[in-house]
């Protein structure tokens, strides 16, 4: 690689410059300032603002990269990553002050490609991170783990920026901009979601796929009670992801269960948050692994390395939406009669139609990315021999929208 060299890596001035530039975290109070009215003016002023900050968070994250041993980047996988974000900075900072609407178009065809192009760094990521510590001795898990968390963070924040402008500028397109209540003029970042609404339907997505798989085994119930009216202001692919990997984790640990007891989840809605409780009979987490759940990388047997690895082989991409994985078409069977064409717009279809037998290893560790991203958290709690509770939070964000940061970049 042209890229993965010692001058190249080490020697970078180009990238220790825009590195060394400040990032400017998004809120919400900023993005609805530019869709709340859309002008000529702002339009161009938002591409400016987009066409400066990714450069400059491109940057940094390509830092954080070079911080890593270099052995570890010499990994196909990372140097690929690496090489897609290069390239990416690159054509960034090169391109021109935007002054006209003609030149946020073209600009805005560049966005695009880069985010269609973006789409395989996830999996690469996240693969490249598995072999490169398990193949050096030397490397530190921890350490990996906190560069995949700050990879991923890094990259919703940019897509939401991204994605953010090439809304506006179709609004303003097509003329349909105006004065909108929060959920209409972020609709791409923001939706209001009715809590029991999605988890229902999560809830009958996750089993009647998993029931495809095992048509002979009673699925559990799935029990929803508390604040059953709850709205709230939120990502609803973000949403959607968290609960069906949490449901799909409660249901499979159930199914192992003499006893096929009932999933009860409980929502609740105070003023700063809402939180959401998934709890299963499903016997819990043994202890000795618990100190491992919330990690990509994960300390265990070589066999346990050498399965995940093929079943994170599978996914070509991940959506970089964080919509989540895309399987291929081989591995990822359609069922016309359990998913909405809602749902099959979306990425999500495809990965929670996964086998159950497909076990990634990331879905507690994404979860709680996305649930972090949005000020919120995502713990859990497990009585081995009995079960587990893991409990969503989230920060209402409808009621801080002047004050809250969209990212922490």
């Amino acid at each position: 690689s042209s890229f993965i060299n010692s001058r190249h890596f080490y020697q970078n001035t180009v990238i220790v410059s825009y590195a060394n530039r400040e990032q400017h975290p998004v809120s919400l109070r900023q993005l609805s300032f530019f869709g709340r009215r859309l002008t000529k003016d702002r339009i161009i002023a938002s591409a400016n603002f987009v066409q400066t900050e990714l450069p400059t968070r491109l940057a940094h994250r390509i830092y954080n990269i070079q911080q890593l041993p270099f052995y570890i980047m010499c990994n196909p996988r990372l140097s690929f990553v690496y090489e897609l974000y290069y390239k990416a900075f690159d054509k960034f900072r090169r391109f021109k002050k935007i002054q006209t609407l003609e030149d946020n178009e073209e600009f805005c065809h560049l966005v695009a490609s880069l985010l269609d192009d973006h789409q395989r760094i996830i999996p690469n990521l996240i693969i490249g991170s598995i072999e490169a510590c398990h193949e050096n001795a030397a490397s530190d898990a921890s350490r990996i783990d906190d560069f995949i968390n700050i990879m991923l963070r890094s990259r919703i924040s940019r897509r939401v920026i991204a994605e953010q402008h090439l809304t506006l500028t179709a609004n303003y397109a097509s003329k349909t901009d105006g004065h909108h209540d929060l959920p209409d003029y972020l609709n791409k970042v923001i939706g209001n979601v009715k809590a029991s609404e999605v988890i229902r339907r999560c809830a009958d997505l996750t089993s009647d796929i998993i029931k495809q798989f095992y048509p002979d085994q009673q699925m559990p119930e799935i029990i929803i009670d508390g604040h059953l009216d709850t709205v709230f202001p939120y990502t609803v692919s973000h949403f959607r992801y968290i609960i069906c990997e949490l449901l799909r984790n409660a249901i499979q640990a159930t199914l192992t269960q003499p006893t096929v007891n009932p999933i009860k989840v409980s929502v609740y809605n105070t003023s700063e948050t809402v939180i959401i409780r998934v709890s299963d009979q499903g016997g819990g987490i043994p202890a000795s692994s618990m100190s491992s759940i919330w990690s990509f990388v994960k300390d265990g047997n070589r066999e346990d390395l050498v399965a995940r690895l093929q079943s994170l082989r599978k996914i070509p991409r991940l959506s970089a939406r964080a919509e989540e994985v895309i399987l291929s078409s081989n591995d990822s069977p359609a069922y016309p009669s359990t998913i909405s064409p809602e749902w099959t717009q979306s990425s999500l279809s495809q990965f929670t139609t996964r086998s159950p037998e497909i076990r990634l290893g990331i879905g507690l560790p994404m979860s709680r990315v996305y649930a972090e991203y949005w000020g919120g958290s995502l713990d859990l709690t497990s009585i081995e021999g009995y079960g587990t509770d893991v409990v969503l939070q989230i920060s209402n964000i409808g009621n801080k929208s002047e004050r809250l940061q969209l990212d922490a970049v």
